[in-house]
């Protein structure tokens, strides 16, 4: 039962997202396609959205993706979440989610460093 709920929230943060994504405009879009081309091509679906969860929810981090997380590469992790981040409806919360993408972004280098 509380894996069917973590998963229900999974999916609301994530329709959620996607409804911040609507009204962006036509730069915004080429920065988006951009940033997929680039970023998010490097890292599972599955693994971008246990670290979105992660840091703009209460989500617990997979190990196994701190790998896809580290070789997706510290620019293109801190960019899609800053983009993230910088949606009208998560204005005034952005520096805790730039700490929290960081302690992600840290925890994974240093388990990738022992792996």
């Amino acid at each position: 039962m509380a894996k069917l709920s973590s998963h229900v929230t999974a999916l609301f943060i994530v329709a959620a997202l996607v409804c911040a994504f609507v009204p962006v405009i036509s730069v915004e879009e080429a920065e988006a396609k951009s940033l997929w081309n680039t970023c998010l091509v490097k890292i599972t679906p599955k693994c971008a959205l246990n670290i979105i969860y992660v840091v703009f929810g209460n989500g617990t981090l997979i190990e196994s993706c701190c790998h896809d997380l580290v070789q997706e590469g510290k620019v293109c992790h801190d960019n899609l979440i800053k983009f993230i981040a910088d949606r009208p409806s998560l204005i005034g919360r952005e520096t805790h989610y730039l700490k929290k993408r960081d302690d992600v972004w840290s925890h994974c280098v240093s388990i990738s460093k022992t792996a």
